[in-house]
């Protein structure tokens, strides 16, 4: 919930504290000022359309439990799951993802994932960076970097938007940061709240209606301005970051009872309280991440519910990989129906895999060495496995994917070559949105 109420101060989940309220001139969401937001949306050229869609997999998830299943390994390696065919011959899923394995010729598997830095955190999957040294102010998210470079797609609608919730791992949290692109690229975060929990000092949305308060509202926040040594009248940009929390765009896009009952229950229901120490079990979701590409936001991360299973790793997953079966496999079918397939890509991970030996607590423990993910829509040709796994699903054999080749195709996906476009850092150097040696994957874009 994105509750932007009172004068208290709060410590969100990258540990630094911030203001909770709301003050015309600097509407503090996530760490942007909105008006910096608008004013750098105001620079800029217009994109390509493009979006993307990162659902990040707090914990690790187990590949060889999911979309890289190994019965030829011994039994406490190969788990309790059974394998079934998919749309795409030669190619099988675990028994829990039936609606994937319907549609397999719309997603891609990596099998082969490598390079993950180890750490229990967002980070590599939003960045796309592991061991490099990172430069003043850091390395910006691809939401920010699609924010700097694309652009919102209308008014009043935010080109970043982060859905994940604080956890009990902050690190798990982080929706992507702006880095060295400064706040006017950090992510709007509404936190999956609906347009009732906008909040702005202490009054609902359905109350902004009431010019009174309304004015009462701003009298106070005026003051807070005035002190602070700001202009007290609002410019026009201003008056824009108030129409991001007031525009029917986002706040439609936000409302979840908006979407006919019939297509919510195809992505499941779940609760936007957090699993344990991780993200919320909450495939709706993923239903609002495509609402809100639709309204014309670039980029939307989200964390799905909790997968560091060092114990009960079979009977966790019983509950949550039908979960994601459904959320996902309604995403992808919703933006194929919408037609905006070719515009949107949707990337799913984790920070990394998971041990081939099954220990003694049921569970798998941490496996940087090889990890899954899957992908879809984009455009790309999809209905394909890349790479490959040994015998116990322990190193790749084939094919080795780095994240940094996944960022490169989901850039170029989304128009951006990653060969030729640079963003300055905070001493003016240019940066190349990946390393030199990492392209889009032929596999994928041809």
């Amino acid at each position: 919930m994105l509750s932007i109420t009172g004068s208290k101060t709060s410590r969100f989940c990258d540990g630094m504290s911030r203001r909770g309220f709301l003050r015309m001139g600097a509407l503090g969401l996530g760490g942007m000022t909105m008006p910096e937001m608008l004013r750098a949306e105001a620079g800029q050229k217009g994109g390509s359309g493009k979006s993307i869609i990162m659902i990040f997999l707090p914990g690790g998830p187990p590949h060889q439990d999911m979309w890289d299943l190994k019965m030829d390994a011994p039994a406490e390696i190969r788990g309790e799951f059974r394998p079934i065919r998919t749309k795409v011959p030669g190619v099988e899923v675990c028994e829990l993802f039936p609606k994937m394995a319907a549609m397999m010729d719309k997603f891609s598997i990596i099998r082969s994932m490598v390079g993950a830095k180890g750490d229990h955190a967002a980070e590599q999957c939003l960045t796309g960076r592991g061991a490099q040294v990172a430069p003043p102010g850091g390395w910006p998210s691809i939401g920010s970097v699609m924010s700097r470079l694309q652009g919102s797609g209308g008014n009043g609608v935010p080109a970043f938007v982060g859905l994940s919730p604080k956890m009990g791992h902050g690190p798990w949290a982080n929706p992507g940061q702006p880095g060295f692109l400064g706040p006017a690229h950090a992510p709007f975060q509404p936190n999956g709240g609906g347009s009732g929990d906008l909040v702005l000092n202490n009054i609902s949305l359905d109350r902004l209606a009431d010019r009174r308060t309304l004015l009462t509202s701003f009298d106070a926040m005026r003051r807070d301005v005035d002190n602070s040594g700001m202009m007290g009248a609002m410019d026009a940009f201003q008056q824009q970051a108030m129409g991001v929390l007031t525009s029917s765009r986002l706040s439609e896009a936000l409302n979840l009872d908006k979407e006919d009952p019939r297509v919510r229950a195809r992505y499941g229901g779940g609760t936007m309280k957090c699993r344990d120490d991780g993200g919320p079990e909450c495939p709706e979701q993923f239903l609002m991440a495509r609402r809100l590409v639709e309204a014309g936001v670039r980029c939307v991360t989200l964390g799905f519910n909790r997968w560091d299973w060092h114990s009960a790793n079979f009977r966790q997953a019983r509950e949550v990989f039908p979960q994601l079966d459904n959320g996902l496999s309604a995403l992808v079918e919703d933006l194929h129906a919408s037609g905006l397939d070719k515009d949107v890509s949707v990337v799913v991970w984790g920070e990394f895999g998971r041990t081939p030996q099954v220990n003694k607590d049921g569970g798998r423990d941490h496996w940087p060495r090889v990890s899954c993910a899957a992908l879809a829509c984009g455009g790309m040709q999809h209905g394909q496995v890349i790479g490959a796994t040994d015998r116990l699903g322990g190193e790749a054999v084939a094919r080795p994917v780095e994240f940094q080749e996944v960022f490169a195709t989901l850039y170029h996906a989304a128009g951006i070559d990653t060969r030729t476009v640079t963003i300055n850092d905070l001493t003016g150097r240019p940066r190349y949105l990946v390393d030199e040696q990492y392209k889009p994957l032929p596999e994928l874009v041809g």
